[in-house]
């Protein structure tokens, strides 16, 4: 077996940092496409394996379908983090990507249909996370090692830009790929996953500091389980229990919630006993990782959740009644979306380079503070807007997590110290990625609650004025509020599969009526304005909490001294700590 060894920068010359930038860069947006590019193509994949996802017995396909990657890679991240720092961060990365690529491979060779197909999608995809995990918590690492203090904040806020860039390119992508054949969607990162594989192979190489221990077992075992349990109660709480709209009052729901916050707190015990921890909780002492955590956490508490409201939003309302037909809707959707992206991708390394020069507090407070203010402005829009406010807002919405993203994941990872980067950036994308499900389950969960009230009257009257009978009305308007959302979401005519059979027995002008592309939209408006209220009301809380946590960092330019920056971009003669020649096998 082959020998690897750990390198100076020196060694590896100056255009090193490049390539670790361009190679994590395409591993991440490869990780954020897959991630999102499943949303827009939903409807086409079930259509294709011949399920109903809005059938009670089919909604966990659903959820899982949505939810497990995310699930997933905020779980692992850590433990991937921490083997980075043990046994190499580029080892583990390039691990990553080949899992990523088989995983796609398998995705895209499904061959036959039902529960099975359904199944062998959610399993397969839960690989893929195992892949996305191993990219995710050591790509941050890496270009910490490989870049200088004084540029860091650039190659960070690049990997940002990735990361947030390929969330809403997936959708584009997506709805272009699924309507042609839906296996495309895992088929076409195959070819980046085999050139990012055998490109991270051959040219990248560790040169951080290795910290060779034993693995914390009972750390990432209490740890996994707690943070599953929560996670998978999370994602059940928004199903509907009984005669309620939500799924919070669920005994399953409730010892998930209940045991996986017992189950953490003994991780955190543990932690503090034993000698190699998961969770280096003494990190939490160093100021700007604690605030700058905190500040990450609540950002994706409050934005983690955006792109499915505006998903629905758009699907469900707005598209409909401007002439696109519902089939059309997810396409539209993720071409419509592009204005947050654009904010993004300008403000992003915008501001990691200014964070270099200026330090990062005042623009991670001001992006949060940008951000909690198109929140507002979102809730202020009529359901039925005028599309360049809309893109406005968004536009500004992308410059505001822009401006944030970049200085505050820059400030975190200059706190640490070397030997510690591949779990600090571990710990800060496990913190994230479960505020993104967090937060999918809360909106989805406070939209709910404020539909509740008005939708059942609202479809209720409007059925039955446009002759179905009040039986059937009643029935439908009973139906769980996320069914509706669900439909929405999926781009499928609600209506017409809430109706299902009662359509025939109407005249043919009413059933068009009620069918086509104005009844639902409206029906659904005012009572999805009573949501969005409540929902995009917490998004600002805990944004303006974050925009004080960001205030509360110290700018710190890098855990390392003077000289150890100096070592690192120079090198030193002899054995020194640039050096670390630590031979080891090569699997």
């Amino acid at each position: 077996m082959a020998e690897r060894r750990t390198y100076s920068i020196a060694e590896l010359g100056p255009r090193y940092k490049w390539i670790a930038l361009s190679n994590t860069t395409l591993g991440m947006l490869i990780a954020t496409i897959n991630s999102s590019i499943v949303l827009i193509a939903l409807p086409d994949i079930f259509k294709g394996i011949g399920i109903n996802p809005l059938e009670p017995s089919n909604t966990s396909y659903l959820l899982w379908m949505i939810m497990g990657f995310l699930v997933v890679t905020a779980v692992l991240v850590v433990a991937f983090g921490r083997l980075g720092d043990m046994y190499g961060r580029a080892r583990m990365y390039n691990l990553g990507f080949a899992v990523f690529t088989v995983s796609s491979i398998m995705l895209a060779i499904t061959w036959f249909g039902g529960d099975a197909a359904a199944l062998w999608l959610i399993g397969w995809r839960i690989v893929q996370g195992v892949g996305g995990a191993f990219l995710m918590a050591n790509s941050s690492a890496i270009l910490t090692d490989a870049f200088p203090a004084n540029q860091r904040g650039l190659a960070l806020g690049m990997n940002g830009v990735a990361a947030i860039a390929g969330s809403f390119l997936g959708l584009v992508v997506g709805g272009v790929l699924a309507p042609v054949n839906w296996n495309l969607i895992f088929l076409v990162s195959v070819p980046f996953g085999v050139i990012g594989t055998v490109w991270a192979y051959l040219k990248l190489h560790d040169t951080g500091v290795r910290q060779h221990a034993k693995m914390d077992w009972w750390g990432n075992i209490t740890f996994a389980v707690g943070l599953i349990a929560v996670l998978v109660g999370i994602t059940y709480g928004i199903q509907p229990y009984g005669t309620s709209q939500t799924g919070w009052g669920s005994p399953m729901v409730l010892s998930c919630l209940i045991g996986g916050v017992a189950v953490l707190i003994a991780f955190v015990i543990i932690e503090t006993k034993v000698p190699n921890p998961l969770f280096r909780l003494s990190l939490f002492r160093i100021r700007s990782f604690s605030w700058g955590n905190l500040a990450n956490l609540t950002a994706s508490l409050g934005r983690g959740g955006l792109q499915f409201v505006l998903i629905i939003w758009l699907q469900g309302i707005w598209l409909p009644q401007h002439g696109f037909t519902f089939e059309q809707t997810p396409l539209w959707a993720g071409i419509y979306m592009l204005p947050l992206t654009i904010g993004f991708l300008v403000a992003a390394p915008t501001s990691g380079i200014l964070s270099d020069r200026i330090g990062s507090r005042a623009l991670a407070f001001s992006g949060l503070v940008i951000t909690a203010l198109t929140f507002l402005l979102l809730t202020l829009l009529p359901v039925n807007f005028d599309y360049w406010a809309f893109a406005g807002i968004l536009l500004l919405n992308g410059i505001g997590m822009g401006m944030f993203s970049s200085p505050n994941r820059a400030e975190v990872m200059n706190s640490l110290p070397a030997d510690a980067r591949g779990s600090g950036a571990g710990m800060m994308t496990t913190f994230q990625n479960a505020a993104m499900v967090l937060s999918i389950g809360f909106f989805f969960s406070l939209i709910i609650a404020g539909q509740s009230d008005h939708l059942p009257a609202a479809m209720s009257q409007g059925l039955t004025q446009h002759g179905v009978p009040e039986a059937a009305a009643q029935q439908v308007a009973h139906l769980p509020a996320v069914a509706v959302l669900f439909a929405a979401f999926l781009g499928y005519n609600p209506i017409q599969q809430l109706l299902g059979g009662q359509l025939g027995s109407l005249p043919a002008d009413q059933a068009n009526f009620l069918t086509g592309r104005s009844f639902f939209p409206n029906l659904i408006s005012g009572p999805f304005q009573d949501g969005l209220a409540v929902a995009f009301g917490f998004a600002i809380v805990v944004c303006l909490i974050g925009a004080v946590a960001s205030l509360l960092t110290k700018d710190a330019k890098s855990s390392e001294s003077v000289g150890e920056e100096l070592a690192a971009v120079a090198g030193e003669a002899g054995g020194g700590p640039s050096e670390l020649v630590s031979p080891r096998s090569e699997s």
